[in-house]
């Protein structure tokens, strides 16, 4: 009788969860109208998540655009086909490797940084004290986080694609020696932008609401204590990189069967 008691507070534990993430998920989104209105408080969070991001989403591409250039290269020299590196770097990058990559990154960085911030103010009790001030906290506080995440994410995946081609280029062209021309106009002539890159940024969109709507919901019913912001904050990683894996999986079943 004892497990099944134990079993029935797990899953009425579990289901409450997730009442109370669908919640704010909903209210999130209902603060649309509001949040961009003050667009100032979303342009914040843009420059704190994404500007203090962009350095290791820029050194994570160019050396990924390294080694992606030199694998590609010997793998494709086997068939004749060196010619189509550049193709090959570009597609890999704005399909998976970019916006898969950058999310993984985004989650470690600025998803941590979310969770902390919003856990330490719980502890605190400032989320308590602006509910005493008639001040919503998931209006002032969370909503333009959230926003500010989707909107860096995106960015940022261009920015690690973009890095990662020229880094490609430079292994490709300027040290095995591919023709430069080849390099570039297959890329061109092969990349779509709507089926390719297009696919790549509606990968980034769902990737910015999955990390930072965890980050904030981890960090939103932490314990307010210092045990429990710490394992909020781990469990942001974790929680944030799996649905990113498992949702890059899904999505890219969806775009290849359309």
């Amino acid at each position: 009788m004892k497990f099944i008691a134990n079993l029935g507070f797990a899953v009425r534990s579990y289901l409450a969860g997730l009442g109370l993430g669908a919640r704010l998920f909903v209210r999130l989104i209902a603060e649309f109208g509001h949040n961009m209105r003050r667009f100032g408080l979303v342009r914040d969070q843009v420059h704190f998540l994404g500007n203090y991001s962009l350095a290791i989403i820029a050194v994570s591409g160019l050396f990924v655009g390294f080694v992606l250039s030199l694998q590609g290269y010997y793998t494709l020299q086997r068939y004749g086909s060196a010619e189509a590196l550049g193709l090959l770097v570009a597609l890999s990058l704005v399909r998976e490797l970019g916006p898969v990559v950058s999310a993984l990154l985004f989650a470690g960085r600025a998803g941590t940084s979310l969770t902390a911030e919003i856990g330490l103010m719980k502890a605190g009790e400032q989320l308590s004290a602006m509910d005493m001030m008639a001040v919503d906290p998931v209006r002032r506080i969370l909503g333009p986080r959230f926003w500010g995440g989707i909107i860096a994410l995106p960015l940022l995946s261009a920015v690690f694609s973009a890095v990662g081609i020229l880094g490609g280029w430079m292994v490709g062209v300027l040290m095995i020696g591919v023709d430069a021309g080849s390099f570039w106009s297959q890329m061109q002539g092969g990349v779509d932008v709507w089926k390719d890159v297009g696919n790549g940024v509606v990968k980034s969109i769902v990737f910015g609401v999955t990390v930072t709507f965890v980050a904030l919901l981890q960090g939103y019913e932490a314990q307010p204590t210092p045990e429990g912001v710490s394992r909020a904050t781990t469990k942001t990683v974790v929680v944030a990189s799996l649905a990113v894996l498992g949702l890059d999986f899904i999505l890219t079943a969806m775009m290849f069967s359309i």
